[in-house]
């Protein structure tokens, strides 16, 4: 444990080519916080989530985790401290069982591997693991059906039991509602509030509804930069954001 905050971000920015993605964005986020991050099209929200996660490489800027500079470091390393994403397209095996996709995290996080389960005791442990983590995000019944054979939102709620297999102290959800209907996203959001306040979470979401009945902190992001953060009725009355979006977004409760 540790008391540096979960997430710095230290003039951030991303190019390609002659354009800029994300532009000298600074930002942090506190322990325990449901923090959406939000924008119009086009503002930089996916790019500065890649940068966040890993999978992109900021050209200039610093990304810190618990006071660590993680901006060089690969997805898998960042991992390793406690950092976990879920991503608009889905990374789930597929052909497995609900059961052996979370197994597989379980044994990844613990450095078993797939050999381990040869060793009953691992074994035993890792798959009450697996379940408990399935009961934590409301698939209790599926723990046998094939990841293929999931609705849209089941998926979701299995990517999130994944995420959480690798014990993340900072969890990251890119777009979790999209393509979900209304109870999906319901049920979705209940999940992500339910979740330990040792889980830091950080969110990008076009869901408004969502983000505003989620977060506690919401930060909006228009051209690459960072326009405001504040609370989420900050936000709503704010009349910055609500230039930036020029009609598009319903901010008003």
């Amino acid at each position: 444990m540790t008391d540096r905050d979960p997430l710095e971000l230290r003039q951030v920015s991303r190019h390609f080519g002659s354009f800029t993605a994300v532009d000298e964005l600074s930002l942090t986020v506190r322990a325990g916080a449901r923090h959406a991050i939000i924008g119009p099209n086009g503002a930089g929200k996916s790019t500065l989530f890649g940068l966040i996660s890993g999978t992109l490489a900021a050209t200039s800027g610093s990304v810190l985790v618990e006071g660590r500079d993680v901006t060089r470091l690969t997805v898998d390393r960042r991992v390793a401290l406690g950092v976990a994403a879920t991503f608009q397209h889905s990374s789930l095996f597929l052909r497995e069982t609900v059961l052996e996709n979370v197994l597989l995290a379980v044994l990844r996080r613990t450095g078993t591997g797939l050999g381990g389960l040869r060793r009953v005791s691992t074994r035993t442990a890792a798959t009450a693991r697996a379940r408990t983590l399935l009961e934590r995000v409301g698939l209790p019944d599926r723990y046998g059906a094939c990841a293929a054979e999931l609705s849209h939102g089941e998926r979701r709620q299995l990517e999130v039991a994944v995420a959480l297999a690798t014990e993340p102290r900072l969890l990251l959800l890119d777009e979790p509602a999209a393509g979900m209907s209304p109870a999906e996203t319901a049920r979705l959001t209940e999940l992500v509030a339910a979740l330990p306040a040792e889980v830091t979470v950080l969110l990008i979401e076009h869901d408004l509804d969502m983000v505003f009945e989620l977060a506690d902190t919401v930060t909006v992001m228009h051209l690459g930069r960072h326009l405001k953060t504040g609370s989420p009725a900050e936000v709503r009355a704010s009349a910055e954001v609500q230039s930036a979006y020029l009609g598009t977004m319903e901010v008003s409760s």
